[in-house]
């Protein structure tokens, strides 16, 4: 797998940075759809095009993740999730999706 181009160091400079690349979006994913405000995405029109993960200095459990999202159409924004958060199995299998996805394009 490829490195990553850049490391934050914390989730907050990471969605900064992001956003100064136009990742202006700050999404929430609800089964199978992105949701930013009002606005709904079928999540299924985006891909991962960076994502971080992040541990707690003493607790793996604080794990963070932070997306980097855009969209066939253009529209680009970011996902962040925590470890274990519970999640209903669509939303899982959403996730999943877009981990196949960008794996894909790694070994590409």
């Amino acid at each position: 797998m490829e490195e990553q181009k850049f490391h934050y160091a914390t989730v907050t400079e990471a969605i900064t940075k992001l956003k100064e690349q136009g990742y202006t979006h700050e999404f929430s994913l609800e089964g199978d759809h992105f949701k930013d405000g009002e606005e709904i995405f079928p999540a299924a029109k985006f891909e991962i095009t960076d994502l971080y993960r992040y541990e707690g200095p003493s607790d793996p459990a604080d794990e963070a993740i932070v997306y980097a999202l855009a969209s066939t159409d253009g529209i680009k924004g970011t996902l962040v999730t925590g470890y274990g958060v519970s999640t209903d199995e669509a939303t899982i299998e959403t996730l999943k999706n877009l981990h196949y996805k960008y794996q894909q394009e790694q070994q590409g």
